[in-house]
């Protein structure tokens, strides 16, 4: 007897440890936003890799939140609308909801699949996104339910897949480059690399929300002038002046708010790129420790994502119409050729015109929408640029994150102050359309119809 309860003693304890795993519960797996700050996460190190411009960027971000948010959206409608069908040239997803899935894995799901349709690193998304499904496995979820998840969020992506292809980017690949005048106060190519200006035909690009990229004019810069007694030479002057009486302070906000994509340094005879956040990338950092801030769950989470890139996009088609309009000349060249010879900005000068000011447009109407989901007054410890050497800043407010990202770019010697205030302008007014005529909430999207 002894001999048969030895045996089956281990039997009974295997069968009771099969008996728990099967009824473990894979409820919690996905809760708050963590692992779509990750995916995120992934996604700006990989624009970083491939080098893409801040409005490309934007364009990215949008997609990519937008389809993890119609996931959302499409499995709790009754907290949140769906933004397909609201936006410029959308359609609802048309897409029936398959039982038994587990919803936060099919976002999870969506948002890699198109995030990794829009770079040119595919390689590194997916191997995020395995090891981050690998971990999720280990969570419980059982396989059929994995696999349909999945499936369905692929479907989702696959949607907002071809609704990004109809917005003119994929054509704008082929318009011609910018050509550079002898025109009297019009840009030029910057040193040390020279290159050639940044997506000139941007305000082709369909909106999701304005109405044409030109919806917001702003007023133009000073009349360009070399004379010491005219406005725009006293503008030039202010900039000059300021880095020759700059305080710590006001240099480690300009270096914090940098976000140069690709910058070069030059040592002797050799030339290095040093690549950086975009400064979309750096308000989706801000967006995802806001979500996390507030103990948001996974869904407010896209939510706040989605709404804050599509913000992005807007405030770079609008500010990018107005560069290639004014084509006003950067404070580097004019200085260099009215003022002093030897000067160079704190920053390396961006290569694209320079009114308005497209750090000023985007913080400005990522910090409004996120105000409106949040609150403005919400401390936040952005700890964005930590990855990219940069400390800890902190801020009560997103509308001083907002001006602070906005002053830099004076600070930094790239631009003049008219650029700062009127981006600053365009980009509320691109906020708070935005705000008006789309909404993530049910009650509200009924009241416009």
């Amino acid at each position: 007897m002894r001999t048969i309860r030895i045996l089956i003693i281990p039997v009974l304890i295997s069968l009771l440890a099969f008996s728990c795993q099967e009824k473990k519960d894979y409820s919690q797996a996905i809760t708050d936003g963590s692992y779509f700050t990750k995916a995120q996460n992934r996604v700006t190190e990989t624009i970083i890799h491939d080098i893409f411009s801040p409005p490309v960027a934007a364009r990215i971000y949008s997609y990519s939140s937008l389809a993890a948010y119609e996931v959302a959206a499409a499995t709790d409608p009754t907290n949140y609308a769906p933004l397909m069908g609201q936006l410029n040239g959308s359609e609802p997803l048309g897409l029936a909801v398959p039982e038994g899935i587990y919803p936060p894995l099919s976002a999870l799901a969506a948002y890699y699949h198109v995030g990794t349709a829009l770079i040119f690193s595919e390689e590194k998304m997916n191997e995020h996104r395995d090891a981050v499904f690998a971990e999720l496995k280990e969570k419980g979820i059982p396989e059929d339910v994995f696999e349909s998840s999945v499936a369905y969020g692929q479907e989702v992506g696959k949607k907002v897949i071809e609704y990004a292809k109809k917005d003119n980017y994929h054509q704008s690949r082929s318009f011609p480059k910018y050509t550079v005048t002898n025109e009297p106060g019009t840009w030029q190519p910057t040193p040390p690399a020279y290159m050639e200006a940044v997506e000139p035909h941007w305000n082709k690009i369909r909106t999701f929300v304005l109405d044409s990229a030109a919806q917001f004019k702003v007023s133009p810069p000073p009349a360009f002038s070399s004379d010491p007694n005219s406005d725009f030479y006293k503008r030039a002057m202010e900039v000059y002046e300021i880095q020759k009486n700059m305080t710590s302070e006001q240099k480690d906000i300009a270096m914090f708010w940098d976000c140069n994509p690709y910058k070069m340094n030059v040592k002797g005879h050799v030339m290095f790129a040093e690549k950086k956040i975009t400064p979309g990338g750096h308000w989706m950092g801000i967006a995802s420790i806001a979500s996390a801030a507030a103990g948001k769950d996974w869904r407010g989470t896209v939510e706040a994502l989605a709404m804050t890139a599509i913000s992005l996009n807007e405030a770079f088609i609008a500010c990018w119409d107005e560069k290639y309009r004014s084509r006003t000349i950067r404070p580097e060249t004019y200085i260099n050729q009215h003022i002093d010879e030897n000067w160079v900005p704190l920053l390396q000068t961006p290569p694209f015109p320079e009114h308005t000011s497209g750090h000023s447009v985007a913080s400005t109407a990522a910090s409004y929408t996120l105000a409106q989901l949040f609150g403005d007054q919400l401390h936040i410890v952005d700890s964005t640029e930590v990855a990219y050497g940069l400390p800890i800043r902190e801020f009560d407010s997103f509308s001083q994150a907002a001006a602070e990202a906005a002053i830099s770019r004076f600070y930094g010697g790239i631009h003049y102050m008219p650029a700062i205030e009127e981006g600053s302008k365009q980009g509320k007014k691109v906020g708070e359309l935005i705000w008006q005529k789309i909404s993530t909430k049910p009650d509200r999207v009924a009241m416009k119809k």
